[in-house]
């Protein structure tokens, strides 16, 4: 009884596989093995390594896409695992082996047009005997097909290179995307080309990209303005109270009692610029004044305010505070590095100027600010960069939708750490403020990092699409599978293992989980290649090195430009053409020449 029912089973099975093997979409060559396993989320796969003569096909590799036919749809599968469950290799007789391979979702053809069509997730699960084969090239396209949405090409499948790998550019700027590999990878090339796509796609674009490193601007050499230490003007009273602060202070913890003088004082000051002979009266009431404002004032009122009160006797126990916040600001006014924020010109109202200079309004075609920050003081970069994102968000918000604004954040991990005890939190706040809520106002976040383990998980998580790049770190593939929702282990384990310019795409800009690998991008506009100019080859001793002006760099010291005025005092050319030129008075502070400190004309 049992044989015949055995013999009776395996008959209607190669029955079925000859009637499958006579379908026009079936042939010997194409079928590669059997179902032996399905669970609710993975099947196993017996099939053999070698042909009948021997001969290895190499035909089942990790990382592929592979079919499983069930006649009413396509049941796609990626191998993530390859056994042989004796261990061992057989020379005179064919190899069997077991394939692991993860559901994906079904192909369907459609009734009308007879394309196929890609579902996620699965309706009808592999029966053991079911026929696995590979996939179809038309069927692997309509895998990652965007089903219509606005797309753009960033590359080709790493598993059929003749097929294009797209991504919905609109998603994907408008839900954020983040960049995430180790060094080496090709990561600034991958933003670069992402970006070149985005504004080709999207030409009321403007992006904004915090570098560290001042390298992009040479892979944007028409389409971005470079803005570094020389070129950059930040009024200080663009400037918030916290960020003010940070300026002061160095990075160290500031002193209560400091802040809420300035917190009293630079309202004054304000007030002092706009109504001259009003005193220190303060308004009050709706049209009130605070010291996060962004209304300009003058450092010599502030210092004035100071001085008036410490020469009041009711304030004789609060002179020390009084004296060390004024050597604070005399301090910053002197050094030379901050003369993007204390130079004399930005006294008046340049708002205007400032912001659409950095946020390219109007863009004149060039449409991105590289906003370069290596030469930016270490302990005043945070302070910075908290203003800009402050501002981007501000200003998507306020143009009611017109103006769109992708703020790349390279080396992102520098902002928003993942331990809330480290970083700037004012920086931390306006970024976050951004993923949050700046989709809706038009204000886009885009993040890089080589460390996901060393970002804030909140910031990651608001990145609908990511483009993971090698990673060997294990802490931060966790942090990759924590954040994406629809990932897996077995796609995820070949994060160490990928090779350059290769990425796994997750999230809303992408059909499905994708394997891609990025265009090569000429070499001229890959990030940080013409930075310092023609490449010498080591040992190449032919350059001379200039090292009068890297000194000069090094002190970030202006030349001093004076010539003899008839009293016989040092008058510079800036102060005869009526702007205020600062030097240092008897006091220490800074001050116009021909005025003392008190006249508060600067």
């Amino acid at each position: 009884m049992m044989p015949t029912m055995f013999v009776e089973r395996e008959a209607g099975r190669g029955e079925q596989t000859l009637q499958e093997r006579r379908d026009a979409a079936q042939n010997d060559k194409r079928i590669l093995g059997h179902v032996i396993q399905c669970d609710g989320a993975r099947a196993r796969i017996a099939a053999f390594a070698d042909t009948q003569d021997g001969t290895v096909t190499g035909i089942w590799t990790v990382g592929k896409m592979i079919s499983i036919n069930l006649t009413e749809a396509r049941t796609v599968g990626l191998v993530y695992e390859i056994n042989k469950a004796d261990h061992l290799w057989s020379e005179d007789g064919r190899n069997a082996i077991e394939v692991s391979v993860e559901l994906v979702g079904e192909i369907r053809d459609d009734r009308e047009t007879g394309k196929p069509v890609f579902d996620r997730g699965i309706t009808i699960y592999p029966y053991v005997g079911a026929v696995s084969h590979k996939i179809r090239a038309r069927d692997l396209a309509a895998v990652y097909d965007l089903a219509g949405r606005h797309s753009v090409t960033v590359g080709l499948l790493s598993q059929d290179e003749t097929i294009n790998a797209n991504i919905a550019i609109d998603d994907t700027l408008t839900r954020h995307f983040a960049v995430v590999g180790t060094t080496g990878v090709g990561k600034s090339s991958a933003v670069s080309l992402l970006l070149r796509k985005a504004i080709e796609s999207r030409p009321d674009l403007r992006v904004l990209i915090l570098d560290p490193h001042n390298e992009f601007a040479s892979a944007f050499p028409d389409q971005s303005l470079r803005i570094d230490t020389n070129s950059l003007d930040l009024p200080f009273w663009m400037f918030q109270l916290e960020e003010f602060a940070e300026v002061l202070f160095r990075g160290r913890e500031s002193v209560p009692e400091e802040i809420d003088l300035l917190r009293d004082l630079i309202p004054a000051a304000k007030n002092l610029y706009r109504n001259p002979n009003s005193g220190a009266y303060l308004r009050r009431g709706g049209d009130a004044i605070t010291a996060d404002t962004p209304v300009p004032y003058r450092m010599a009122d502030l210092i004035k305010q100071i001085d008036e009160r410490m020469g009041l006797l009711d304030s004789k126990n609060d002179r020390p505070v009084y004296r060390a916040l004024k050597m604070r600001i005399e301090a910053a006014l002197n050094d030379p590095r901050y003369r993007f924020m204390f130079n004399s010109r930005l006294i008046e109202d340049t708002i205007h100027e400032t912001v659409g200079k950095i946020f390219r309004v109007p863009h004149h075609g060039r449409p991105v600010t590289c906003f370069e920050m290596a030469g930016l003081p270490s302990e005043v970069v945070n302070a910075v960069c908290s203003v800009l994102a402050r501002l981007a968000f501000d200003l998507a918000l306020w143009s009611n939708g017109k103006l769109r604004l992708l703020v790349m954040c390279e080396e992102a991990h520098r902002y928003m750490p993942s331990d809330p005890r480290l970083g700037f939190a004012p920086t931390r706040h306006a970024l976050s403020r951004i993923a949050k809520e700046g989709r809706k106002y038009g204000c886009y976040l885009g993040v890089v990092t080589q460390r996901p383990g060393e970002l804030d998980p909140t910031i990651l998580s608001q990145c609908s699409t990511i483009f993971s790049m090698r990673l060997a770190n294990h802490q931060d593939q966790a942090i990759i599978r924590s954040a994406i929702a629809d990932s897996s282990a077995s796609t995820l384990s070949f994060l160490s293992s990928m090779g350059q310019r290769e990425a796994i795409a997750f999230g809303e800009g992408v059909a499905t989980t994708m394997r891609l690998k990025f265009e090569r991008l000429p070499a001229a506009l890959i990030p940080g290649v013409n930075k310092h100019g023609d490449e010498k080859t080591p040992g190449d001793t032919t350059g001379d090195i200039d090292l009068v002006a890297i000194v000069e760099r090094l002190r970030n010291v202006p030349k001093p430009q004076a010539q003899q005025s008839g009293i016989g005092e040092l008058v510079s050319p800036v102060a005869q053409a009526g702007e205020p030129d600062y030097k240092k008075n008897e006091f220490g502070g800074s001050a116009p020449r021909g005025r003392r400190l008190g006249d508060g004309l600067y």
